[in-house]
Formats: structure tokens, C-alpha cells, sequence
């Protein structure tokens, strides 16, 4: 598939069937995060890859948008302790967000189903998702990802409006 093809047919699937995803296709979907940009390459990134049934269904209940199907969730979070040691240090927004969207194309490449949904800044749901992964005060989930096998199809699309576009 071609890159422009595949930005063009990724769209955010919310109904999976119940067919599990194989252990090489999640590792294309960590190499390909781990592939994106970060600032001076400081990679603040931590992967958690869930496919427990128990610790997904409590998950599902993070947020009011958490709760889909999908045989497979990673969520991705950043750490601090590998962010910029800067007075501003919330790059890590954005090289999570660039190893997000490296997920969800790769997941489209692979005939593969997506959802993003986001949890910070919202603090309840950081809060559930921590308490229920044991994660450390220094790593913020940023987004829970579903994965699986679509049931449900949804056609090819491009959202571009030239009005958008300022040339100077």
C-alpha cells in the first residue's frame, strides 16, 4: 500500500471482531512507534502492551472513551525521566503523538483496525490507568490504543479544506 493510500483509508474503528492479533504483528506496531521522531532523540516513551482479558476490561472503564472491543491495547505513555531536562519538558506530547500515529498507520498497512483515545490531560483517567497498570508517579499515559480485526468498514476519506491553508 502506498503511504498517501494509507493515510487516506486509516479511520478510527470501533467495533473489532474477537480474532486475536499475532505477536508479530504488535511487534510491527512497537517498531514502527519506535521509529518516529523525539526531541534530541531522548525517546520518552514507555509501551504497554495489554492482552489480558481482566486488566482490558477494567481499562475499558478508564474513561467514557475507552470502553471498545479490541482483542489488543497498548497504551502509551510518556516518562518523564527520559524527557528534555528543560524548564519546558512536554515534548515528550509530541513524540508520543508522532509514535501514535506511526501505530495507526501501520495497524491500517497491516488490514488492521484502530481507535485513539486520549487520556491526558485528563486527570481521572491518568489516575485509573496508573492505579490499574502500577504505573509510577514519572510515567503519564497519554493515550490507550485499540487494535484488532475490523467489523465494521468505513470508506477511504480525506477531511482537507483549502480554506485551512494560509501560503505566505
Amino acid at each position: 500500500m502506498e503511504t498517501f493510500d494509507t493515510i487516506l483509508k486509516r479511520r478510527s474503528i470501533r467495533h473489532f471482531t474477537e480474532e486475536k492479533i499475532s505477536d508479530e504483528m504488535i511487534d510491527k506496531l512497537l517498531q514502527s512507534a519506535m521509529a518516529g521522531p523525539s526531541a534530541h532523540n531522548k525517546q520518552p516513551w514507555q509501551f504497554y502492551v495489554i492482552k489480558d482479558p481482566k486488566i482490558q476490561e477494567e481499562l475499558r472503564g478508564a474513561s467514557q472513551y475507552t470502553n471498545l472491543n479490541s482483542s489488543l491495547m497498548i497504551v502509551v505513555a510518556g516518562d518523564d525521566k527520559r524527557s528534555l531536562n528543560h524548564r519546558v519538558n512536554d515534548f515528550w506530547i509530541q513524540d508520543c503523538s508522532a509514535a501514535i500515529e506511526n501505530m495507526l498507520l501501520t495497524a491500517t498497512d497491516l488490514g488492521l483496525g484502530s481507535c485513539w483515545c486520549g487520556l491526558f490531560p485528563l486527570i481521572t483517567p491518568i489516575k485509573r490507568v496508573r492505579e490499574i497498570l502500577h504505573l509510577d508517579k514519572t510515567i503519564i499515559p497519554l493515550a490507550l490504543l485499540h487494535f484488532g480485526y475490523p467489523d465494521e468498514k468505513k470508506e477511504a476519506r480525506t477531511q482537507y479544506d483549502p480554506q485551512r491553508v494560509h501560503y505566505f
